[in-house]
């Protein structure tokens, strides 16, 4: 059998302006270099408890259960659904986009008693919708995307929380998208569940998904603890509700794994730790409400250059989401030969889009270490120059002039 052997991973330089992941910050892989650690070495728990105040802050709340679930965002997603949701409990989802659709997916899986509230791609919910979906069905939890990136629009939550705890439902939202870049207020909403990830506006990598638990959901799942036989003591009290069905998700022992119990559930995912503390660092280091504005300030632009090109956004402005933006794609333009174009020619890269926005609209990202004034520029000109390449008439300039004026208004 002939050996290959392949040569050092050699990636392009490439600029991430689609809806994610983006380039990661320089701190982040730099904090990701550093060396091993035991699980149990004082030096790491010590870390883990700065993980947990960091993100605290990040998630803007005082929730004693602020930790990371090991995995990328959707390991977030579905660790959140698993312990709260079990058969046969009625879920109420709020769907809007494919990832509406995902927590669907999750759901069926658990053997959920799934009820929807379904909005056209596009829209989102309001607050009267929400509870006479609530009236109607009567879940036990209801669960959202904060900013779905597959339609690039930006659920809004305030009084969410508050509407649930009048029902006494448990609420859970997805900020995968969102968190680091839009604020993401879970004390003022009054949310029970938020989870998140690192590789879109926190500027890290895919690989570790942050989760807050409010007291009240903390208690919903300490009732389903279940502590596996090898690692059980003789004070070990299991819950008096039925078992979590993932081991490796299983919120109520990844709590006690991150509380002085410190139980030996799994080996903590150090390198991912240190990142996720770093974005955590840089996060706050800026502020949150500058990192808010910086975002706004990179939408205004992307916004202001694509419709100096004559091009048409997808969806309105109120709820766009200040992130990632949806474009549609000129008639007679091949959108994907364009995604080519900027590949090969610019190293840039923008994204397509998914179900019945498939090949009508590119989305374009501006967000974490993205979200800078030269790299909208830079995107801005290399789209116009690949469009006017590939037969779409529009005045050579104007939308780098259009985003470079929206900055500076």
């Amino acid at each position: 059998m002939t050996q290959t052997f392949f040569g050092q991973i050699n990636p392009p330089a490439r600029l991430l302006m689609g809806p994610g992941p983006v380039n990661a910050h320089p701190r982040v892989l730099r904090a990701m270099a550093a060396d091993m650690l035991g699980q149990f070495d004082p030096e790491m728990t010590d870390y883990m408890n700065q993980t947990m105040e960091l993100y605290r802050q990040v998630f803007m709340t005082n929730n004693r259960w602020t930790l990371l679930v090991d995995g990328t965002a959707r390991a977030g997603i579905e660790a959140a659904l698993v312990s709260l949701v079990e058969p046969g409990m009625k879920l109420l989802i709020v769907r809007a986009g494919r990832f509406g659709l995902l927590l669907s997916e999750i759901a069926q899986r658990i053997g959920a008693d799934i009820v929807t509230l379904d909005l056209p791609w596009g829209e989102v919910a309001s607050l009267e919708q929400i509870e006479d979906a609530i009236v109607t069905h009567r879940p036990h939890v209801l669960a959202c995307i904060h900013g779905d990136t597959s339609t690039t629009m930006a659920q809004p939550l305030d009084g969410l929380g508050a509407l649930c705890r009048k029902y006494d439902v448990l609420s859970y939202v997805d900020t995968t998208a969102t968190l680091g870049g839009m604020e993401v207020a879970t004390d003022r909403w009054g949310v029970d569940v938020v989870s998140g990830g690192l590789q879109k506006c926190m500027g890290g990598p895919p690989g570790s998904a942050p989760i807050t638990i409010s007291d009240r959901a903390a208690e919903h799942i300490f009732a389903r603890r279940h502590v596996e036989a090898g690692i059980r003591g003789s004070d070990t009290t299991d819950g008096t509700r039925v078992r979590i069905p993932s081991n490796y998700f299983d919120l109520a022992m990844i709590m006690d794994y991150w509380s002085e119990k410190r139980l030996n559930h799994h080996t903590e995912a150090t390198t991912m730790l240190y990142g996720a503390r770093e974005a955590a660092r840089v996060v706050l280091e800026e502020g949150l409400q500058a990192r808010f504005a910086r975002h706004a300030a990179a939408s205004r632009a992307v916004c202001a250059g694509l419709r100096a090109m004559g091009l048409e956004l997808f969806g309105g402005d109120e709820y766009r989401m200040t992130n990632v933006t949806g474009v549609y794609i000129p008639k007679g333009i091949d959108g994907e030969k364009v995604r080519g174009r900027m590949r090969e020619d610019f190293e840039i890269e923008i994204g397509s889009a998914f179900g019945p926005l498939q090949g009508k609209i590119w989305r374009i990202g501006a967000m974490g270490y993205n979200a800078e004034k030269h790299k909208v520029l830079l995107t801005m000109g290399a789209l116009e120059t690949v469009l006017r390449h590939e037969g779409h008439g529009l005045a050579a300039g104007a939308g780098v002039d259009a985003a470079l004026a929206a900055y500076n208004d």
